[in-house]
C-alpha cells in the first residue's frame, strides 16, 4: 500500500472527523486545485480509506459506524428533506413504528405537525423530539440503552415491537448494496429492524444518498420488503428498475446538500 503524503493524512483526519469531507472545502483550506484534491481523494479510495460521494467523499464502509455526531452533520439538508416528504405520507391518526438513526430523527421532527399519531419507538432522540413538539402519543420501547446515540436495541427491544401491529414502520439502514440487500452494524439493532419490518402494514425505508456508497456486515433485509424507499437523489439505473421489479416504490427529494 503506498504511503500517504501530509495532505492526504489530514484529509483522512477530517474525514474520520466530520464523517465527510468536500472538494471544494479541502480546495480552500489547503489552497491547491480541485483537480489535486480529487487525486489524493483517488488514492484514499483505492486504498479503501475513503468511499467517493458526489462532491467529495466518505469514510469507507467496514465493521465500525460512524459516531453519533459525525452521522447527524452527514447529509443534513438531505435528511431534512426526506423528512418533510415522508411526513407528507403520514396521515394524522397514524400509528406508527420509528427505529433509530438520525434520519428517522429528521422525520421525527418533520411529523410534529401531524395530530393524532401513536408512535413506538426505541429511539430516546424520536421520543424527546416528538414529546416536546407534537401531540403524539409515544411508546417508548424497553431494552438495552446505546448511550452513544440513544438507542435501544436487544431482544427485550425486538419482542417489545412484536406486541403492536401498526400502520407504518420507519425504518433507516447504515448501508444499501446494488443488489438491494439493507444492512447495518450492530446484529442487536438489526433484529429490532425485522421486527419492525414484521410487524408494519407498510414499511418506509429513509435512507440518504451516502448510504448507498458504504458498507456493513449486518443484513437487515432487502428492499423488495419495503414499499417506498425514500432518499435524496435519483438512484443509479439498474437499482432503479430493480425497485420497480420488486414493487418498491421510490420517493426523491433530490435535495443533496453537497
Amino acid at each position: 500500500m503506498t504511503a500517504l503524503n501530509a495532505r492526504q493524512l489530514d484529509i483522512l483526519g477530517l474525514a474520520s472527523t466530520h464523517g465527510r469531507v468536500l472538494v471544494d472545502d479541502l480546495v480552500e483550506r489547503f489552497d491547491v486545485t480541485p483537480q489535486t484534491i480529487r487525486r489524493d481523494l483517488n488514492v484514499l479510495c483505492e486504498q479503501r480509506r475513503l468511499a467517493r460521494i458526489h462532491g467529495g467523499a466518505t469514510l469507507a464502509g467496514g465493521a465500525a459506524n460512524l459516531g453519533y455526531g459525525a452521522r447527524q452533520s452527514l447529509v443534513q439538508q438531505g435528511k431534512s428533506a426526506i423528512g418533510e416528504r415522508v411526513a407528507a405520507a403520514v396521515p394524522d391518526g397514524a400509528s406508527l413504528f420509528i427505529n433509530i438513526g438520525t434520519t428517522t430523527e429528521a422525520v421525527a421532527a418533520a411529523l410534529c405537525d401531524r395530530r393524532g399519531l401513536m408512535v413506538v419507538t426505541n429511539n430516546l432522540n424520536v421520543a424527546n423530539i416528538l414529546a416536546a413538539g407534537s401531540d403524539a402519543e409515544v411508546i417508548v420501547a424497553g431494552g438495552l440503552l446505546r448511550r452513544s446515540d440513544g438507542g435501544l436495541v436487544g431482544e427485550a427491544t425486538a419482542d417489545f415491537v412484536r406486541q403492536f401491529k401498526v400502520d407504518i414502520g420507519i425504518i433507516g439502514a447504515s448501508a444499501i448494496e446494488p443488489d438491494g440487500s439493507m444492512l447495518d452494524y450492530d446484529y442487536r439493532e438489526v433484529r429490532v429492524a425485522q421486527a419492525i419490518i414484521d410487524n408494519a402494514r407498510r414499511v418506509f425505508l429513509v435512507a440518504d444518498h451516502s448510504k448507498l456508497a458504504r458498507g456493513a456486515p449486518v443484513r437487515i433485509g432487502h428492499l423488495s420488503d419495503v414499499d417506498t424507499f425514500f432518499t435524496d437523489a435519483p438512484l443509479a439505473p439498474a437499482l432503479r428498475q430493480q425497485c420497480v421489479t420488486w414493487d418498491t416504490a421510490v420517493d426523491v427529494s433530490d435535495q443533496q446538500s453537497d
